[in-house]
């Protein structure tokens, strides 16, 4: 059990693993390099999820990075500097965990002797999940696409379905993306960043389980349900939530979004009371701003 661990990176394994340590006792620090946690996640619900981390007991030092690393009998110390460059700060730790991503298992593999050849990641290339080898096919970490056990299933299945004779595809725009911290935060589809970058015009549901019956009974009311949908049609574009067993709550607007469905759609479905589920639709209803408070 280390007193004091240090994180470098603040993506999702690094929080994921963090968390866990955190609440086992140990001091967690988090070095990041840019200037927010989890890059790609919708930007408030990061905010909101660092916030709680914080209040937890994590340290963040974020736009910082790690510039040299001295290890002895009695731990790691560590040098850090502001990302742009500045004076170094020196950090204590028992144990230092690196989690700067995560790379395709392809060495060794014997590629070569097959005709295939990966590029300098060591991802391999696929067209339809197809090689440039004839009856090899592709899935997976091993190739493009976000390194998450759920898409290379779908990829697996569509695979298979191609192999037979059938028509197999993966909607890469509806992957579910979860992480496991507590609270946790789950996410599908566009972010408003994203949104704001394609210059579509978009209105804001949210919901917070402050006002959620069944999250106030558990003492469990950190976060918010949130809906993006499109300011002319009120299709679904994502939703982002951060709270408890959010992980569990995805998988309807997965649903409702393959559909194509509308804010209005999930406002207009009864979900049962007294659940977190409530949120869902109650975000939904007020993309509106027809909520009622729980």
């Amino acid at each position: 059990m280390p007193k004091h661990l240090v994180v470098i990176g603040a993506g999702v394994i690094g929080l994921e693993l963090g968390s866990v340590w955190r609440r086992l006792g140990a001091q967690v620090t988090v070095v990041e390099f840019l200037d927010r946690i989890c890059p790609g996640v919708d930007g408030e619900a990061g905010k909101t999820l660092q916030r709680s981390l914080s209040r937890q007991g994590i340290s963040f030092k974020l736009s910082s990075k790690v510039t040299s690393a001295i290890t002895s009998a009695n731990g790691v110390q560590l040098s850090v500097e502001p990302a742009a460059g500045g004076t170094a700060e020196l950090l204590e730790a028992d144990y230092v965990l690196v989690a700067i991503g995560r790379r395709p298992y392809t060495q060794g593999l014997g590629l070569e002797t097959v005709g295939l050849t990966t590029d300098k990641r060591g991802m391999l290339a696929n067209k339809g999940h197809r090689t440039e080898a004839t009856g090899v096919w592709v899935i997976g970490d091993v190739t493009s696409g976000p390194m998450l056990a759920h898409k290379a299933e779908d990829e697996a299945m569509a695979c298979i379905e191609q192999i037979i004779g059938k028509a197999g595809e993966v909607n890469y725009n509806l992957i579910p993306n979860v992480i496991y911290t507590r609270p946790e935060l789950a996410s599908v589809g566009k972010t408003e960043e994203q949104l704001k970058a394609e210059g579509r015009a978009y209105k804001v549901g949210k919901f917070p389980f402050t006002a959620n019956s069944r999250a106030k009974i558990n003492h469990e009311t950190e976060g918010f349900a949130k809906v993006l949908a499109d300011e002319r049609t009120d299709e679904i574009l994502g939703v982002h939530l951060v709270g408890p067993s959010v992980s569990e709550m995805i998988g309807e607007y997965c649903v409702a979004m393959e559909f194509s469905a509308s804010a209005e759609d999930i406002a207009l479905t009864c979900h049962p009371h007294p659940t977190r589920s409530e949120a869902l639709r109650q975000a939904a209803m007020n993309v509106e701003g027809i909520a009622t408070q729980m």
